[in-house]
């Protein structure tokens, strides 16, 4: 997948476009033929032995975009059809388009409810663009959930009919496509939410316009990279020692849930934290040391205990089997009380939600879309709908970097800035990979980095490290203690 380094609002993408056609001479069929013969190009290169397609076109500029597919198709020789929306296309553009394509031969029908439509090797979708504000109804429904029914391949123009180019939400019926090229500039909703499970590989095609055109808009979003860690974790000094390296403590793991607080703190140690304490229940010592001996647990029950041991610490991280009965909560106020970074998660997140409390500058928060919900008083599918708002919504409440866990990691500074994290990776849906998390981003935070970067940074590597433990033994059965074992890799650029 072609992951652009910025992400634009629909509002943007629209400027951007407005600007474009004003330096063709006002001309918008210019971009849109260019449009049709950059996304006919993908394809061919994608699919080179496809003679037929059927082209799926709207009523708009999108379904302009498909009618250019089917002329150009039709001229280079392959079988064509246009199934259509009933009714003219509702811009001059569009018409001109497909009188275009009539007038080389191509066929074309208008499709109707619960109609099949036939096997062909490759489908071109051209339905809806980025003007939905609702769920396909209706027509546009029938032939989305039509092209869902067949088994050709499918690519979409723009963006798949029935995503939300701004949040990544599919609003209902929603192309599945393997291939989707998106035109001028990359929309932000094609990178998280349900965009990873309906985009497939996604191309960037700039349709020759002035890059200053693009440049003139702030992007909306920024993706984290490879570069980025490459620039934030440069290779180490010779005379590096651990005391230089950063301490971080873990806060976690009450009467029963050890494990969760060993992976944190294990993670920790694997991204380079010279020193990783951990503050936990008695019973957890022994497993801890046997297990991971470089770690330095510790049995705490109350404030004072914490605080001594706090006192050499660079940054905590609490939550992880933390549980949400008296114990766990002295110790989230204990720790927040410290006034020392704190990367929040798991149980942690759900005491906050419950009963308050003020965090320590530089913190991050990390939930998952449940957690997020309780954090801002309202239900899972609200969080879903608009993931960067909801993001951002965390990240102004609490006066830190959130960061909102799920296909397409977004994160949010307290003024409104937002970066993603362009891995969606089915392996980590397994018990423990947020503890990790965790981990990483506390350790990069010990080590310098401040809590926007340890938190884009961590995230990719985080992902990056499950995705290559997913390519050598498979996603499903990837355990967390496989992703730990992956981080050196990813963390030495």
């Amino acid at each position: 997948m072609e992951t652009p380094p910025r992400l634009y609002d629909v509002a943007q993408v629209r400027a951007i476009d407005r600007r474009a056609i004003a330096a063709c001479g006002g001309d918008g069929a210019v971009l849109m033929r260019r449009a049709g013969a950059a996304a006919l190009r993908r394809l061919r290169v994608r699919w080179p032995q496809a003679q037929r397609l059927l082209v799926a076109c709207g009523r708009g500029n999108n379904g302009g975009d498909g009618w250019v597919v089917a002329r150009l198709a039709r001229e280079a020789g392959l079988a064509v059809e246009v199934v259509a929306l009933p009714g003219a296309p509702n811009t001059a553009e569009a018409r001109a388009m497909r009188e275009a394509a009539l007038a080389v031969g191509v066929t074309a029908r208008d499709h109707g409810p619960g109609e099949p439509l036939r096997a062909v090797d490759v489908v071109v979708d051209g339905v809806l663009g980025i003007g939905l504000a609702q769920a396909p109804d209706g027509a546009a429904a029938a032939l989305i959930e039509a092209i869902a029914a067949q088994h050709s391949p499918v690519v979409a123009l723009d963006l798949p009919s029935g995503l939300d180019a701004d949040s990544g939400r599919a609003r209902g019926a929603c192309v599945r496509a393997a291939l989707t090229v998106t035109f001028i500039a990359a929309k932000r909703g094609l990178w998280t939410g349900d965009a990873p499970a309906h985009t497939g590989d996604v191309a960037l095609e700039t349709l020759d316009i002035d890059p200053a055109l693009v440049a003139a808009e702030t992007p909306a979003v920024r993706v984290w990279s490879r570069e980025d860690l490459r620039r934030a974790l440069p290779p180490r000094g010779p005379t590096l020692h651990k005391g230089e390296a950063g301490h971080v403590l873990v806060v976690g793991g009450d009467e029963g849930y050890g494990g969760a607080v060993r992976l944190a703190a294990e993670a920790a140690a694997r991204t380079g934290a010279g020193l990783v304490s951990v503050a936990t229940r008695t019973a957890n010592v022994t497993p801890i040391l046997a297990a991971r001996p470089e770690l330095m647990p510790r049995p705490v029950e109350d404030a004072q205990a914490l605080a001594a041991l706090a006192a050499r610490a660079d940054v905590v991280a609490i939550g992880s089997g933390l549980g949400q009965g008296d114990w766990g909560r002295r110790l989230l106020d204990a720790a927040l009380a410290l006034d020392k970074p704190c990367v929040v998660d798991a149980d942690a997140l759900n005491l906050l939600a419950r009963d308050g409390g003020a965090l320590p500058a530089g913190s991050v928060l990390t939930p998952h879309p449940g957690e997020a919900a309780r954090l801002l008083g309202c239900d899972t599918a609200t969080v879903h709908a608009d993931r960067f708002a909801a993001a951002q919504a965390m990240a102004r409440r609490f006066g830190a970097v959130a960061l909102l866990k799920g296909a397409g990691t977004v994160i949010a500074a307290p003024d409104g800035a937002l970066s993603l994290c362009p891995v969606a990776e089915p392996g980590m849906a397994s018990g423990g990979m947020g503890d990790v998390l965790t981990g990483v981003i506390a350790a990069l935070r010990a080590q310098g980095l401040d809590a926007w970067t340890a938190a884009g940074c961590g995230a990719l590597a985080h992902a990056r490290a499950a995705s290559a433990a997913a390519r050598r033994a498979g996603a499903r059965g990837l355990l967390a203690g496989d992703v730990i074992d992956g981080l050196r890799r990813e963390l030495n650029p």
